[in-house]
């Protein structure tokens, strides 16, 4: 019997998660079709992950040289050609954007280069008017950066916007004291800006180990990044304009004002005056609002069609990424569930497993290892000790030292290894690496603790010598317990 509608499964968004739920359900002689607004790939590919991973590289470049004469080459400095890298980076995100299309070629989905809304439950309407039904739609439309309630806060730029710059600016003050703004002051200031970030907390990286983040934001000090903690923004002002000047729409645009403002590409127009809350004026040539992010849920029919949004409007779901309205289901950043690319892909596997396999697959987020690509890396998984200690009695294993490579070359930077292990039952509940490369490392170590690793069998595993990692292997006497 011919199906009533157009489509088995309408997915609308293109990132990854959207993107490999639609191809693996194709794959298996599903009839998709898949809406994407905006660039194939994503925010990961396009606006996230990828370019940022390859900024983290660039800027990791300047040390290398430094370091490179002390082991004996001579090397000189130059200066970084903002142009020339961001040319191949652009190059780079349009091969791995074909290659997204091809994918969804290859396996038959049909795409369509437009923004969709949702009609109804079943009907999905396109930006030309065009309409389309299925018996199934997922949800994948990922976040956005935003901007704070703040007059003129139109003035400063988000993270979608620092990779079109058309140069680096002199001096950037960035705002935000989560992963993506202390990535890029770690990324900007490698590059060569002069870097200061305000954060209005105590510490940085809120939710992360105490010990760890401490030793970051350490570390971002003795590089020169001008960090002040406790510290947020009141005023911002064109440079040279007195800012009571500002009266009327311009003063009261506010946060929803300064998004549509930037999306229409009036995002910088030259250097900023801040007002800070410790009282202090200073000018900077950009403004980096890096204060969250926001799932894409507004204006695309979802509580008409009877979906059900949270308080930041994300997309409520059960385990089984099922929303409210039986037939439609979300993964993914709009669901603001756990906010990472490898993330949304599993949720889209879990799917296609739940709604096309006959196999009910609820998403696993326990345990998942996660990497911050700040200068040096930390990666994590499981518990801080901070979690840990709140709810069981705990040992703490951790050794910090000074890592062979960069110590001969007269650095004085830090690492830490760092393992939470409960008293009772021997399980490694946390452990915390800041290390160069602690990223690759985290996924090893992420395999051991997501199978319910004790202690003793870290203590029996041979260690890898020389290395930094060794001491995962290698401590025998907790430092503290709790």
């Amino acid at each position: 019997m011919a199906s009533t509608y157009d489509f088995d499964l309408f997915v609308i968004g293109g990132g990854s998660g959207g993107v490999r739920a639609a191809r693996v359900a194709a794959g298996d002689g599903v009839k998709v079709g898949l809406a994407e607004e905006s660039r194939y790939g994503g925010t990961c590919v396009i606006r996230g992950c990828v370019p940022k991973k390859l900024m983290v590289f660039a800027s990791e470049y300047r040390d290398m040289t430094e370091d490179a004469r002390a082991y004996g080459w001579d090397i000189k400095d130059g200066p970084f050609d903002w142009p020339a890298f961001q040319k191949n980076l652009h190059t780079e995100l349009d091969r791995l954007e074909g290659v997204y299309r091809n994918l969804l070629a290859n396996s038959g989905v049909e795409t369509f280069d437009s923004r969709a809304r949702l009609k109804d439950k079943h009907t999905i309407v396109l930006d030309d008017g065009t309409e389309k039904t299925a018996k199934t739609i997922l949800i994948a439309t990922g976040g956005y950066p935003v901007r704070p309630d703040l007059p003129n806060a139109d003035l400063g730029i988000v993270s979608d916007d620092i990779f079109d710059l058309e140069s680096l600016p002199k001096s950037i003050l960035i705002i935000g004291g989560g992963y993506i703004a202390c990535e890029f002051a770690c990324i900007l200031h490698g590059l060569g800006v002069e870097v200061t970030q305000y954060y209005r907390g105590a510490q940085i990286l809120r939710g992360f180990d105490d010990e760890a983040r401490g030793l970051i934001a350490e570390a971002m000090r003795a590089r020169g990044i001008d960090l002040h903690v406790g510290t947020d923004i009141v005023e911002m002002w064109p440079a040279g304009q007195a800012h009571d000047a500002l009266t009327g729409s311009d003063a009261a645009m506010g946060a929803e004002g300064s998004d549509k403002a930037a999306k229409q590409g009036g995002v910088h127009g030259g250097p900023v005056c801040v007002k800070s809350t410790t009282g202090g004026e200073k000018t900077f040539d950009m403004v980096f609002f890096a204060t969250g992010r926001a799932p894409s849920s507004r204006d695309i029919g979802l509580q008409e069609a009877g979906v059900i949004l949270g308080r930041k409007g994300e997309i409520l779901v059960d385990e089984f990424s099922r929303t409210a309205v039986d037939n439609i289901y979300a993964i993914g950043d709009v669901t603001d569930r756990v906010n990472l690319t490898p993330v949304a892909i599993r949720e889209g596997m879990a799917f296609v497993e739940t709604v096309y396999r006959d196999n009910p697959t609820p998403v696993d987020h326990d345990l998942i290892p996660s990497a911050i690509f700040t200068q040096p890396e930390m990666g994590t998984i499981g518990l801080s000790e901070e979690a840990a200690a709140a709810q069981e009695e705990i040992e703490v294993y951790a050794s910090s030292f000074r890592p062979m490579q960069t110590a001969f070359a007269g650095r004085e930077a830090r690492v830490l290894m760092k393992l939470i292990v409960s008293r009772k039952t021997r399980v490694v509940l946390g452990c915390h690496i800041v290390a160069p490369g602690a990223g690759e490392m985290i996924q090893l170590a992420g395999i051991a603790i997501k199978m319910g690793a004790t202690k003793e069998d870290f203590d029996r595993v041979c260690a890898v010598h020389p290395t930094m990692s060794e001491e995962i292997v290698t401590m025998r006497t907790p430092i503290r317990t709790a």
